[in-house]
């Protein structure tokens, strides 16, 4: 296990700024997500990591370690890529224990190793199998066990979850955090799912065009997002984001932001914001229902309990308490603060 630290990185695709100035300290054996959006450089961030890419400026540090120019194979790290990459003509005992023999690892330990990740992602029954007789998580935990049986001093993984379907994306998600809880490995995850950020990360580092917006802790981001980018961005569905006049809370220099889940049917407590909103679909999600609603020519999202149930077409009243609603400048997008 190791610390890893991004001292002021940066890499420069010809014209294009790929990540600028990356600050980011990560603790032994936390686990971090870089999330954002296509293109925001989260995977170039993981490459350079990896030594996949060249650093244009700036420090990469494993542990106390200067790694700019090692070799990939010499980091010390294990990377889970987003494609599983597994040799087809292998069993899945071969798939595991192929990168250890390229390292002249001893026969007993390769075997101790195998038989260990096997194991820990009950993969004992597959040993023999190839990977055409295996299913999309199965391969994708053999892809994990590749990296396991390295016992590196970090994984590094790029959107592995991407080609499940959405059963098996939380059924292995469940899978890699448990293994993070065993093994506490330094672990650094690349996901443009926000979903996948809150759930499994210790902290989140939220990226866009190549610049660190906010890094914190699931929790810090979505109740104190520090720019409309990241309130947006961070929980589903997504913020509301209004003119402060629309819900008579200020000037038109100023924005309010507050969660489709802090919205109330009714005219609620005195200490809310109240407003009278059109119910133009209501999406019927069993446990409760989420409304879309027209406010003038504003649109705005409400998550309520499924009773009672709404109708489309009625105006209805509704409220959201001024603790739940934040403010932000409408120029630079930063945050002000809470409303009350």
């Amino acid at each position: 296990m190791a610390t890893i630290a991004f001292d002021h990185l940066t890499k420069q695709f010809d014209e294009t700024l790929a990540v600028d100035d990356l600050s980011i300290e990560v603790a032994d054996g936390e686990f971090l997500v870089l999330v954002g959006p296509s293109g925001c450089g989260k995977t170039t961030a993981l490459r350079m990591l990896a030594g996949l890419e060249e650093v244009t400026s700036g420090r990469i540090l494993i542990g106390d370690r200067v790694v700019n120019h090692v070799a990939p194979g010499a980091r010390d790290v294990a990377m889970v890529f987003q494609s599983y990459a597994l040799y087809p003509h292998m069993t899945v005992y071969q798939n595991l224990a192929f990168g250890l023999r390229n390292f002249d690892v001893p026969k007993n330990e390769i075997e101790r190793r195998v038989r260990d990740a096997a194991t820990i992602l009950e993969l004992e029954e597959l040993l023999k199998r190839k990977p055409k007789q295996l299913s999309g998580g199965q391969r994708q935990r053999v892809a994990l066990g590749r990296a396991i049986v390295r016992e590196p001093a970090a994984f590094l993984m790029d959107e592995p979850l991407s080609n499940l379907d959405a059963a098996l994306r939380v059924q292995t998600r469940a899978e890699i955090l448990k293994l993070q809880d065993r093994l506490s490995t330094t672990t650094i995850y690349v996901t443009h799912d926000q979903i996948e950020a809150m759930t499994m990360g210790d902290r989140i580092a939220v990226l866009r065009k190549g610049k660190l917006q906010q890094l914190g802790t699931p929790e810090t981001l979505y109740t104190t997002p520090v720019n409309t980018f990241v309130a947006t961005f961070i929980g589903s569905p997504s913020m509301n984001l209004l003119p402060a006049p629309v819900l008579g809370l200020g000037s038109d220099d100023r924005l309010v932001g507050f969660r489709p889940e802090h919205v109330d049917l009714g005219n609620g407590r005195p200490d809310s914001a109240r407003y009278d909103a059109v119910v133009e679909v209501v999406e019927y999600l069993g446990d409760e229902q989420l409304a879309h609603l027209r406010l003038g020519d504003r649109a705005i999202l409400a998550k309520l309990p499924v009773e009672p149930r709404l109708e489309t077409g009625t105006t209805q009243a509704f409220s959201v308490p001024l603790r739940k609603v934040l403010l932000f400048d409408a120029e630079s997008e930063q945050a002000l603060g809470a409303a009350a």
